[in-house]
């Protein structure tokens, strides 16, 4: 069976850990790639061994290659919906970073042509692959939380606006919520049994703006980062998310935020047990009448290689050998409309019940 050949939408920051997955995944041929700057597509088919006459810059181009099997879109936000509906409707299978869309409306039309294709549509919720989620799974099976009733997702940089796209919400559709809070966010639905949500309220704040002039190194920057950069999303989001079952969600991210450090954490709290899945993988009970605190000898927090290469052998095998999807169109597309709900209660400062 020859193997699946691949080509990339979009050869920035992101692409190279897909890239990179791609061709350590020995079921894969990296056929092509497209980029609208020609340099940068050069650079990275350089890299990866794509031959010359299959970089591109018009991505219609590229998905007029029938041998080409699925595609991995990796552009700016407001590129995702048309990039993914154009290579569905090329008959190509799609694995769409995240946000899925600018949108729960563009969203449903991703969806829409995927089931009217018959191909695959995958979202990039990268943090469902990594052990901290696996460990999690195991102890939900086993009953260890009882019920779940309340989250916490923390996503909060001190200096972190990576400049570039991500700061025009032409293009992003937003800032630290649809770039960093959709990975938390996704993380808790997801190990709730993706509850429906009911009601958000939000609030985003507008005071600290890119903080270019500080000569604090980031540890994030996107490929075009400039000092022309256009920024006009917030610099922090809060949001309280209500879901069908009864269970809360309490959200906080942000880009800039004057604290001390850098803050990543997501916590779960039942009727018989909690959990605190970052920094470290801790538990939290009672036993015999004595309230105990676990730390378990398990695997490390992976790096965003390990995650991703997860991720993208995860695509391979459910095109190739057709297992269930563990992060489909749907999921995507609920997550955008809680993301709408969150910025329109912040605008209004009201309750937006879904």
């Amino acid at each position: 069976m020859r193997p699946l050949r691949i080509g990339v939408i979009g050869t920035g920051s992101i692409s190279h850990f897909h890239m990179g997955a791609y061709q350590k995944n020995p079921r894969v041929q990296l056929y092509a790639v497209c980029d609208l700057n020609l340099e940068r597509a050069q650079k990275a088919a350089e890299k990866y061994g794509v031959p010359e006459e299959r970089v591109f810059t018009d991505m219609a181009e590229m998905l007029k290659l029938e041998e080409i099997d699925a595609v991995s879109v990796c552009t700016w936000n407001s590129a995702h919906a048309p990039c993914t509906i154009a290579a569905l409707n090329a008959g190509k299978h799609v694995l769409c970073e995240k946000p899925m869309a600018l949108n729960e409306e563009e969203a449903r039309a991703m969806q829409a042509a995927a089931e009217k294709a018959g191909k695959l549509l995958m979202i990039g919720f990268v943090r469902r692959f990594g052990n901290d989620c696996r460990n999690t799974e195991d102890f939900l099976r086993s009953g260890y939380f009882g019920e779940l009733y309340y989250a916490k997702a923390v996503y909060q940089r001190r200096n972190g606006n990576p400049g570039g796209w991500f700061g025009d919400k032409s293009r992003s559709g937003g800032g630290p919520l649809i770039d960093l809070g959709v990975h938390v966010i996704d993380l808790v639905r997801y190990l709730m049994g993706n509850p429906q949500p009911v009601s958000v309220y939000g609030a985003a704040f507008h005071k600290l703006g890119s903080r270019k002039e500080l000569k604090a190194a980031r540890n994030y920057v996107s490929a075009e980062k400039s000092d022309y950069d256009v920024c006009d999303v917030e610099d922090s989001v809060t949001a309280l998310i209500r879901f069908d079952n009864g269970a809360v969600l309490s959200v906080e991210t942000a880009f800039c935020l004057n604290m001390k450090q850098d803050r990543t954490s997501v916590e779960l709290f039942g009727t018989k047990g909690g959990a605190r899945l970052e920094p470290d993988f801790e538990l939290y009970a009672d036993m015999n009448g004595h309230l105990t605190d676990t730390v378990l000898s398990a695997e490390p927090v992976l790096g965003f290689d390990e995650l991703f290469q997860r991720e993208i052998d995860h695509y391979i095998s459910c095109i190739a050998d057709g297992i269930p999807c563990r992060a489909p169109a749907e999921d995507g597309a609920m997550l955008m409309k809680i993301l709408d709900a969150v910025y329109r209660s912040a605008e209004t400062g009201n309750e937006v019940k879904l």
